[in-house]
């Protein structure tokens, strides 16, 4: 009986993430469709949004829906995108993207987080210039459709900085404004992706202990939860 109430616990906590990231991809299609348009073909910040949902597999529907609502506009909501900046357990730094229409909540829920976690909420710029806004995509190895030679000469050519082979597939680097064209270009050739996301990368990485490793894994846990917050960078090894 022990054991049917755990998978019973762990399905409710999968499917209450499941609900979460739906809440927040629908949110930010609603922002990106209402600041530049519902057409993904003519708004890179949408296009990168549904792909986004799409890989946590939220429904055409609700896709649908959030584009309409961002360009209806008639709901009253006004998100606000605010960026937060500090120091999490064992010095490691943090970069926290918040999209919310309340941000004296926002900002106390983070504060809390960090506060409950021996972290620090910082000022602006206190970590920023150790993280570099690009592109990056990771491609599963696949010797039946390319090789390494040609999958590299074809990210390259679209505009890929580096290239690295690891040992699941392929790590790809591109500046923000070449992530779309290189990731079309690795669609063509039936690339199946891990991940792919314009991101923040740091510069260095912090070696942390065990200890340190599960309180800011507890802390990534409560930061992902909040609806409010839509993605969170830091340098932990």
């Amino acid at each position: 009986m022990g054991r049917i109430h755990n998978i019973e616990g762990k399905k409710n906590k999968m499917d209450t993430r499941r609900a979460a990231a739906f809440t927040k991809h629908a949110k930010s299609i609603a922002v990106a469709a209402r600041e530049g348009g519902g057409l993904p073909e003519y708004n890179a910040a949408l296009k990168l949004a549904i792909e986004k949902a799409k890989a946590d597999n939220m429904p055409n529907d609700n896709i649908e829906r959030a584009i309409k609502k961002g360009i209806g506009g008639n709901d009253g909501e006004n998100y606000e995108h605010i960026t937060y900046e500090g120091y999490g357990p064992g010095g490691v730094a943090m970069i926290i993207d918040v999209l919310t229409d309340n941000k004296n909540r926002a900002a106390g829920n983070v504060r809390h987080y960090l506060d409950k976690a021996n972290g620090n909420l910082g000022t602006a710029g206190c970590v920023s210039f150790m993280f570099e806004r690009k592109g990056a995509i990771y491609v599963e190895k696949d010797d039946d459709l390319f090789s390494e030679d040609e999958l590299m000469e074809v990210a390259l050519e679209a505009g890929a900085e580096d290239f690295q082979t690891e040992e699941e597939g392929y790590e790809i680097i591109t500046a923000p404004e070449d992530f779309l064209a290189v990731k079309e270009a690795l669609d063509a050739k039936n690339c199946s992706f891990l991940s792919a996301e314009v991101t923040m990368l740091p510069s260095t990485y912090v070696a942390v202990d065990e200890k340190v490793r599960k309180s800011m894994e507890k802390l990534l846990d409560n930061l992902e939860d909040d609806d409010d917050v839509q993605n969170v960078y830091h340098n932990m090894q």
